[in-house]
């Protein structure tokens, strides 16, 4: 991969594992240096050692406004500044409402909107001031086509794609793109709580994606003109019938 990124700062939360992690690899391949962002202080470092000299670990629990509130001076802190801030860290939660947890939805809800929004308005003073930055916020395509089987979680990309489109129209006159990348179905934890039987179905059939799948689109969103935004972008599965 070509060095898309190279001389940027970029930042992803929840990147311990799964599409966070798989994007930090690929914007370091494109030459970004790249804070990793997760509250699993050993499992962060020991990943940035692998990773090398332009990954640095930042422990943040998202769930604590008070830790939040600290992670740009931390970022700033470790890798010199900001250019792209990717707010990836989510949850899922799915199956039939009415058997469902709702203090478990209150949970992913806190998780998938309010950190989500408020890790967002964290970094974007500093954006506004430099008069560039990339904010990309990983949504789903439940966010703009309502999965049957997971109403809760549908419900918070839903407000993941409102917040991108209103804030992207709030800042675009400052030089700051804000756009959300949209997968279908991925092989990570936040799958954990499929049925066995459903994730044998979708592995056998095409129907799951790897996260360096999603990576790669997301490099593609981060490196193109700063005359143009990608405002959504959905990746699916061929095999997928949405």
């Amino acid at each position: 991969m070509a060095e898309e990124l190279k001389g940027k700062v970029a930042a992803i939360t929840g990147a311990a594992s799964g599409i966070g992690l798989a994007c930090a690899k690929a914007m370091l391949e494109a030459g970004a240096k790249v804070v990793l962002i997760d509250r699993a202080e050993d499992r962060l470092r020991a990943l940035c050692d692998e990773l090398g000299p332009n990954a640095f670990p930042l422990v943040i629990d998202l769930m604590d406004p008070k830790s939040v509130a600290t992670m740009l001076d931390g970022i700033k802190s470790v890798a010199g500044g900001l250019d792209i801030f990717h707010a990836n860290a989510g949850a899922y939660i799915g199956g039939p409402l009415v058997e469902g947890d709702p203090d478990a939805w209150d949970r992913m809800l806190n998780l998938n909107i309010n950190a989500a929004f408020r890790s967002v308005h964290a970094v974007l003073g500093h954006m506004i001031e430099q008069k560039s930055g990339d904010i990309l916020m990983t949504s789903s395509v439940a966010g703009v086509v309502p999965v049957i089987w997971e109403p809760i979680y549908t419900a918070s990309k839903h407000a993941v794609q409102a917040f991108t489109h209103t804030v992207r129209r709030q800042v675009s006159e400052h030089g700051v793109r804000v756009g959300a990348v949209l997968p279908g179905p991925v092989v990570t934890a936040l799958l954990d709580d499929w049925p066995q039987a459903k994730m044998d179905e979708a592995l056998a059939n095409g129907s799951l994606m790897q996260p360096k799948e999603v990576a790669d689109c997301v490099v593609f969103m981060l490196s193109r003109p700063r005359n143009v935004v990608i405002r959504d972008l959905v990746i699916l599965p061929n095999s997928v019938d949405l």
